[in-house]
């Protein structure tokens, strides 16, 4: 016979019994609930993961299948044949390695069924006669209106622009030849939710890429190459794009590394390796008297080494609209002239461009924690429009010095700023 247990006891062993469950409970409770941190690194993973099909359930589709033979002749047709039905199917289209395909001019449209992918794997090599581009002289691969898609190189792919023709009859070359249009290697136009990354660019005709009013786009792990003195040929270019994200990547070119124009907004570029190259620009705007609006553009952890420019703003004289929102941060110059620059009286033409009475409006732009080599003597330069002066400009913690001897200076004409923490030079 087993003695009473008083009611009050009871309650308490089964409380203590049930205590360690109620906090295990308690604590997954919490983890499901904590904070989410605003940072790209975890955005970035959190979209591949839901974005990138996985090979398990995906079917995959060869060029080969389709009769490309990397053999030297042009394989445009086979490729656009393979691309039909990835595109209809929601197929991952694969580009074989260890072979180098020749393409004419190419168009990848959609709508595609989501998840379309586009691997490489080998080389695609744009095709070298310039009169096969004489229908549209602008492009050469063109990916447009495209939802969830993906580009991927997976560390081995290479597109390659064969462009040494086309900078050899570039105005920029050679003074006595007319200016002509010269193909964009690669163009995405359209593009809703895409990735591109683990590519290399090689040699375009003129710009490697364009980001054309696209929205979405994440851009990660790309080498991108050219000559030093290969003519307009910018590295990654943004046109009327919203929410870019460029991370991961080396960038060497004859112009820009980065370059972001009018209708871009809400672009961040981070760990990025510029040289050589004219720097990482934002413009030019308001050539033409056209209007111009950027808005919300970050630059995050960048080296910038030997380059003509380091962080640039151009605008033309006679445009209109704005630039705001824009950060350069983190810089590591090495051996930069014009390390850092606005330049609103921008001219880019044969003849000197006449004084004119309006200009894009630069405001609430910050530079802060740069530091390294500057080339010129002058490392600061704010040039701003005496119609529309530079407004709420912030430099912080800026330390620039030459290569050599000497002491580096600023220049800074219409322009109003504030100075915060150790800057070497400053503007008076």
């Amino acid at each position: 016979m087993f003695p009473k247990i008083p009611l009050p006891s009871i309650l308490l062993i089964i409380s203590l019994i049930s205590l360690p469950f109620c906090f295990g409970s308690h604590i997954h409770h919490k983890s499901l609930n904590a904070p989410k941190h605003e940072h790209f690194g975890l955005m970035r993973r959190s979209h591949r993961a839901s974005k990138v099909p996985s090979s398990s359930n995906q079917a995959t589709l060869s060029v080969d299948d389709y009769g490309a033979k990397a053999s030297g002749n042009d394989d445009s047709e086979a490729f656009m044949n393979a691309w039909k039905e990835a595109c209809s199917s929601g197929s991952t289209l694969v580009v074989p390695e260890n072979k180098v395909y020749h393409l004419k001019p190419v168009k990848f449209s959609g709508p595609c069924q989501p998840d379309t992918a586009f691997m490489v794997y080998g080389t695609i090599m744009a095709w070298s006669d310039m009169s096969a581009y004489e229908e549209d002289r602008r492009f050469w691969i063109q990916f447009v209106g495209i939802k969830n898609f993906r580009v991927d190189g997976a560390g081995k792919g290479t597109i390659d622009g064969n462009g040494k023709i086309w900078w050899q009859h570039s105005c920029k070359t050679n003074k006595n030849l007319p200016c002509k249009d010269a193909p964009t290697a690669v163009t995405f136009s359209q593009c809703n939710n895409l990735i591109v990354q683990n590519l290399k660019f090689q040699d375009p005709q003129q710009m490697h890429m364009n980001f054309d009013q696209s929205v979405n786009v994440r851009v990660s792990s790309l080498i991108v190459q050219a000559p030093g003195n290969s003519p307009n040929t910018d590295g990654i270019h943004v046109t009327g794009t919203q929410n870019m994200f460029i991370s991961n990547s080396v960038i060497g070119t004859g112009d820009d590394c980065i370059s972001i124009v009018s209708g871009s907004s809400n672009v961040r570029a981070t760990d990025i390796t510029c040289g050589p190259g004219h720097g990482i620009s934002i413009g030019s705007l308001g050539a033409d008297d056209a209007e111009a609006e950027v808005s919300n553009v970050v630059v995050d952890g960048a080296t910038l080494i030997g380059t003509m420019n380091g962080v640039r703003i151009k605008t033309w004289q006679g445009g209109s609209g704005y630039a705001k929102g824009i950060k350069f941060m983190n810089i590591d110059m090495r051996n930069v002239s014009n390390p850092i620059i606005i330049d609103q009286n921008y001219c880019d033409e044969k003849q000197p461009c006449h004084q004119q009475g309006s200009a894009v409006q630069l405001s609430d732009v910050v530079y802060q924690n740069i530091r390294g080599t500057s080339a010129s003597e002058v490392a600061i330069k704010f040039d701003c429009s005496q119609t529309e002066p530079c407004r709420d400009i912030t430099v912080e913690d800026v330390f620039l010095k030459t290569q050599g001897r000497g002491e580096t200076v600023a220049t800074c004409d219409n322009v109003r700023f504030v100075n915060r923490g150790n800057i070497v030079p400053q503007c008076s």
